[in-house]
């Protein structure tokens, strides 16, 4: 059995969201075809997903030179404490699939934290002699992402930062297995945004067979 993370990033609703329609038809038909698997939902909206701030390297630092949990603040102590619970839940997954909007060419904030949250040397990266080496190997993604415009190709395609980030991210803590689909052009689409839609839930459940 495996672990799939199902991780949005997106404060609106699949009805009115072209990206959460679609990752909720992925997760239908990954359940149709993957029935022993286990799908745990991150709504990243609704997680406490804490900063790198002061607190946090200050916290850090006392536990690297033989500090304890208890020594520290009780903010500390709740950031450090999520923070962890975070990481582990990431590290445990076999399966990651992001579901995300492009805001300003790239993702919601809440992202950036989450990406934080798990990029953790010793835990999902090493340093060597030869350089960084990922520690999550063997695992897969899958990145859903909708934009108003079209950004995958052409003179414009320098400006998707969203999902060239997250696979940069994916592969540096060992992830190499990662696809996506792109959702574009559904501001300028007028009467062809329906169709967009249908195409791109096909497409989801199509990658999500094998996945």
């Amino acid at each position: 059995m495996s672990t799939l993370l199902y991780i949005t990033a997106h404060p609106g609703n699949p009805e009115a969201s072209y990206s959460l329609s679609a990752g909720e038809q992925f997760v239908q038909a990954y359940k149709e075809n993957h029935p022993a698997d286990e799908v745990v939902r991150v709504d990243l909206y609704q997680r406490n997903i804490p900063h790198i701030d002061a607190d946090v390297l200050d916290a850090w630092g006392k536990l690297q030179t033989g500090g304890t949990f208890e020594e520290l603040s009780a903010a500390q102590q709740q950031k450090v404490a999520q923070l962890n619970e975070l990481l582990e839940e990431f590290v445990a997954a076999d399966k990651y699939v992001f579901v995300t909007p492009m805001w300003n060419f790239s993702y919601p904030p809440v992202m950036k934290a989450y990406i934080d949250s798990f990029c953790v040397r010793a835990k999902t990266f090493k340093y060597t002699e030869n350089g960084p080496v990922g520690l999550l190997e063997n695992k897969k993604a899958f990145h859903i992402q909708a934009s108003g415009g079209v950004y995958s190709a052409g003179s414009v395609a320098d400006r998707e930062n969203g999902n060239r980030h997250l696979q940069t991210v994916l592969n540096f803590v060992g992830i190499t297995d990662v696809d996506h689909l792109f959702i574009e052009g559904v501001s300028t689409a007028g009467e062809r945004a329906p169709q967009i839609k249908a195409e791109a839930i096909e497409k989801a459940r199509k990658a999500a067979q094998n996945f």
